[in-house]
């Protein structure tokens, strides 16, 4: 399988995996010609913001620990620039979800704080 079709699995495993918490999946795979972020979701008044991340085993560490200063930066400006376009001004958080194992595998759910 290629990369992006386990990118894709892994989205559809978490976008399943929110929707069976009480999230309601608002939108994937949302872009513009500048930033993109793979899962938008709501769950309560809240917006959540989801970088998908797939590892296929544990040795190549978490994959939360790859969200390093840069992509964060750009995932805080991509939430912006959606909640402009969408006239929403309420609440917002980032999260991290980490896929392990063929997109099927254990899912891991993490706030970004920074």
């Amino acid at each position: 399988m290629t990369t992006t079709g386990t990118g894709q699995q892994a989205e559809a495993a978490v976008a399943a995996y929110l929707t069976t918490l009480g999230y309601k999946i608002v939108d994937k795979n949302w872009r513009t010609k500048v930033c993109e972020i793979d899962l938008i979701a709501k769950k309560q008044q809240v917006i959540y913001f989801i970088e998908v991340k797939f590892r296929s085993s544990a040795t190549q560490g978490a994959g939360w620990e790859y969200i390093g200063p840069q992509k964060l930066k750009k995932l805080k400006f991509a939430a912006s620039v959606w909640a402009h376009d969408h006239n929403y001004n309420g609440d917002y958080s980032i999260l991290a979800a980490e896929v392990s194992g063929a997109g099927q595998g254990a899912i891991n759910i993490v706030e970004i704080v920074d």
